[in-house]
């Protein structure tokens, strides 16, 4: 109970911070939708995408966005001067890499809900079709990319170069998971829907959620020690 407690009070924290300011949540939000559009002028071509458009641009819009809000995960720890404070306090380091990861699916939930009906309207993807299956795929996915991200966030935060390196370090790592979910999407968008196929690629994303985030937690607590 105290760990859970811990998580949450972290994770409030940083939703607190950010119902204040609405700093990363603007910025990411106009992010997602500024590519959403951008692509649409390539890939709709007089009112009709191209094949597999849709699922493709809405995995690219999560990565960028969800890359940008992991850019600010631990740098406002950081410029308040609050994060060896947190480092300090007596609770277990998988506590607060939880808190933090709760605290950004949060956020890219939000983004996620206000992104998707965007990518449906310009793409004309079957959103309708099988919502709990397409649910399942962008949960797993956001739940995988966050949980690496969350890791490499604080592996770089005292490093000067970390919003380049983030994306370099960050990209090879998930590019596995974007691409089950752009299959997986593809899967139920496609006008013959293969939700066989769809539900393979969830699989391969729970999977993947699973080795990851067991690997973050185990290997979080040295990261921070160092």
């Amino acid at each position: 109970m105290q760990f859970l407690r811990t998580v949450l009070t972290i994770a409030r924290k940083d939703l607190v911070i950010e119902a204040r300011s609405r700093e990363l949540a603007y910025t990411t939000l106009f992010f997602a939708i500024s590519v959403v559009l951008v692509f649409s002028f390539s890939f709709v071509v007089e009112g009709v995408a191209l094949t597999d458009a849709a699922a493709g641009i809405l995995w690219v819009a999560i990565a960028f966005a969800g890359t940008l809000a992991l850019g600010r995960t631990f740098e406002r720890e950081r410029q308040a001067d609050t994060l060896k404070a947190l480092l300090l306090s007596p609770v277990e380091r998988p506590a607060i890499y939880l808190g933090k990861l709760v605290g950004l699916l949060l956020l890219m939930t939000v983004v996620e809900a206000l992104i998707v009906p965007v990518v449906g309207l310009l793409f004309q993807a079957p959103l309708g079709r099988a919502p709990w299956l397409l649910t399942g795929l962008l949960a797993a996915g956001t739940l995988g990319f966050a949980a690496v991200g969350t890791l490499f966030a604080a592996m770089l935060i005292r490093a000067h170069s970390r919003d380049v390196l983030l994306p370099v370090v960050l990209y090879p790592i998930t590019v596995p998971l974007v691409i089950a979910g752009v299959r997986g999407t593809a899967s139920i968008f496609a006008a013959e829907p293969n939700l066989a196929m769809a539900q393979a690629w969830l699989s391969m994303l729970v999977f993947f959620d699973a080795v990851f985030l067991t690997l973050a937690l185990w290997v979080f607590g040295p990261v921070m020690s160092e």
